[in-house]
């Protein structure tokens, strides 16, 4: 995910993340991680032009 650790304790401690807390440390399991990136994809809104082409007129 290209986040620092302290955002994913936020996350956790918001509710945002589910996680398992052994010892000192949290568990974020797999499928948490994997249902959080789904949620956050956004779409792209459909365009008559391909991406990377050019508007010539």
């Amino acid at each position: 995910m290209r986040v620092s650790k302290m955002t994913v304790y936020r996350m956790v401690h918001a509710g945002e993340l589910p996680a398992v807390r052994f010892g000192r440390s949290y568990r974020v399991p797999q499928n948490a991680v994997e249902s959080y990136l789904k949620a956050a994809v956004v779409e792209r809104a459909d365009r008559d032009e391909s991406p990377g082409s050019a508007h010539t007129a």
